[in-house]
C-alpha cells in the first residue's frame, strides 16, 4: 500500500479538477490512500473535499498552523503503507502515475527516494521568455532530457516524488523553517528534505514514466511574478547552500561581502542590457539580480535570527548564573 499526500490552501477550483483526475487513476495492486491537508483555507475547499469523500480513498485533515510543511507533517501522522507519494494541489497525474511509482519502488529496493517527471499544463499559451530561463526554478518542471535511473537528489521536485515511509516512521519530518508560508519565504522545502536524506546515505531514482502535469496559472506568466519567484528562489538557495559556501567569508551585518559585490555587478549587467535593448539578455540579467537579492535577504534574516537566538542563550546563561549565586 502507498499513501498520496498533498497540502492545499484556497485553491478550491483547481483542487476540484485535480481530484477529478484522481478518480481516473489506475490503482496499484497493493492499494492506495489519499491524504489531503487543508492548511487553513477560507474558500470552499472543505466542500470540495467532502464531495470526493465517497469517490476516493480520501482522508482529509485541517492544519490551521500556517506553512505547507506544517501541513505535510500533520499528514505524515496518518500515512499508511511502505511508500509516501508527495505532490501538489495543482498537479494533474497521468492515469498510470501510481502504478509506475509503485513498480519502480518495488524494483529498486536499494533506493529510498523517487522522483517523477513534471511537465507543464499551461492555462494560457506561454510567452517567449519561458525559454530564456531554467524551467525548474521558475515553474518546477523537470528537464525532458533527464534519463530514467539514478538521479541527483536536487533534481527531485515536490509535485512528483515519493519517499519510503520507513523514513518518516523513524521520525523524519519536513523543516518548517523553509517552504511556502505566506507570500514571502525561502523556496526549497522538498529539496531540503531529500538533501538531508542523501547526507544520510539515501539514494534517489528517476521514474521518467511517472508523469504529472503542473498547472501554470496565468498570473505566473507575468514578469512581476517571475521576479518575486527569483527572490524566493534566491532565499532558498542561500538557506540550502549559501550559508555553507560563504561560511568563512567576510560579512557586513551577516551578509557576505562577496555576495554584495556579485549583486552590484549584476545590477550593472541589468543596466547594460537595458541600454542596448537586448530583451533576452535583460530578462536573464534581471532574474539573476533578483536571485542575488533573495540571497542577501536570507543572509540577513538568518543573521538576525541567529542573533536573537544568541541573545536568548546569553540571557539564559546569565539567569542560570544568578540562580546559582
Amino acid at each position: 500500500m502507498l499513501t498520496v499526500l498533498l497540502a492545499t490552501k484556497d485553491r478550491a477550483l483547481v483542487l476540484r479538477e485535480v481530484l477529478e483526475s484522481y478518480c481516473a487513476l489506475q490503482p496499484p495492486e497493493s492499494g492506495w490512500k489519499l491524504v489531503v491537508v487543508d492548511n487553513g483555507s477560507t474558500d470552499n475547499t472543505p466542500d470540495v473535499l467532502a464531495a470526493f469523500s465517497s469517490r476516493l480513498p480520501l482522508t482529509s485533515l485541517r492544519e490551521p498552523k500556517p506553512g505547507k510543511n506544517a501541513a505535510l507533517n500533520a499528514g505524515l501522522e496518518v500515512a499508511e503503507g511502505d511508500l509516501v507519494v508527495l505532490t501538489d494541489d495543482d498537479a494533474f497525474p497521468a492515469q498510470d502515475w501510481l502504478v509506475q511509482l509503485r513498480k519502480s519502488a518495488d524494483q529498486q529496493p536499494e533506493y529510498s527516494i523517487f522522483g517523477g517527471a513534471v511537465v507543464p499544463r499551461w492555462e494560457l499559451p506561454p510567452p517567449a521568455w519561458v525559454h530564456w530561463i531554467a524551467a525548474g526554478p521558475v515553474f518546477t518542471l523537470t528537464e525532458s532530457s533527464l534519463p530514467a535511473g539514478p538521479m541527483d537528489p536536487s533534481d527531485v521536485f515536490g509535485p512528483n516524488m515519493a519517499v519510503r515511509n520507513s523514513i518518516f516512521q523513524a521520525g523524519t519530518r519536513f523543516d518548517k523553517r523553509i517552504g511556502p508560508s505566506g507570500s514571502s519565504y525561502a523556496m526549497g522545502s522538498e529539496t531540503e528534505l531529500v538533501l538531508r536524506l542523501a547526507s544520510h546515505g539515501h539514494k534517489a531514482w528517476y521514474v521518467k514514466s511517472a508523469v504529472v502535469e503542473h498547472y501554470i496559472r496565468k498570473e505566473q506568466l507575468a514578469t512581476d511574478w517571475v521576479w518575486q519567484r527569483a527572490v524566493r528562489f534566491g532565499r532558498g538557495q542561500y538557506r540550502l547552500f549559501g550559508r555553507h559556501h560563504y561560511f568563512d567569508a567576510a560579512k557586513w551585518r551577516g551578509v557576505p561581502l562577496r555576495l554584495v559585490r556579485r549583486t552590484l555587478k549584476q545590477s550593472v549587467m541589468v543596466a547594460f542590457a537595458s541600454v542596448f535593448a537586448r530583451k533576452e539578455s535583460l530578462f536573464r540579467a534581471r532574474w539573476r539580480w533578483n536571485v542575488f537579492r533573495g540571497e542577501i535577504m536570507e543572509a540577513r534574516n538568518l543573521a538576525v535570527n541567529n542573533g536573537h537566538i544568541g541573545s536568548r542563550l546569553r540571557a539564559d546563561r546569565s539567569a542560570n548564573h544568578s540562580n546559582e549565586l
